[in-house]
C-alpha cells in the first residue's frame, strides 16, 4: 500500500504517500486516498517520500483538497519532495495548495 495513516496526539490524520505517484499507480492511491478522505477530519498528506509525480499525481492531490474542502475541513499538504515540487512549480499550483514549502540546501542546488 502506498498509504501509510497515523494519527497525532491531536486527533488530526496523518498520510503518507510512498513512491510514484503516476498514471501507473494513481488508480490505487486514489481508491485509498479516497477512503481516506470520506472521514471528514483535519488532514496533512506527507509527500517527502513521493519518488516520482506526474500529471496523474498532481491531478489526485487536487481532487483531495477538493474533498477537504467539500466537508468543510483542512488539508495540508508536507515534505514536498523534489519531484512533487518539479510537478507543482511546472504547473504553478503550489499557490492553489497554500502550504508553506520548504528547501533545504541540498534541494536547492543548481536551481
Amino acid at each position: 500500500m502506498p498509504i501509510r495513516s497515523t494519527t497525532n496526539k491531536d486527533g488530526q490524520s496523518l498520510l503518507h504517500i510512498d513512491g510514484d505517484m503516476t498514471i501507473y499507480t494513481a488508480a490505487e492511491i486514489k481508491d485509498e486516498l479516497m477512503a481516506h478522505m470520506a472521514q471528514p477530519c483535519e488532514r496533512e498528506i506527507d509527500l517527502s517520500e513521493v519518488s516520482e509525480m506526474d500529471s496523474a499525481g498532481l491531478q489526485i492531490l487536487i481532487l483531495a483538497k477538493r474533498e477537504a474542502e467539500k466537508h468543510g475541513t483542512s488539508l495540508r499538504l508536507t515534505g514536498h519532495s523534489r519531484a512533487v515540487l518539479d510537478v507543482l512549480d511546472m504547473c504553478n499550483l503550489a499557490p492553489y495548495f497554500g502550504d508553506p514549502v520548504v528547501l533545504s540546501c541540498n534541494e536547492n542546488k543548481g536551481h
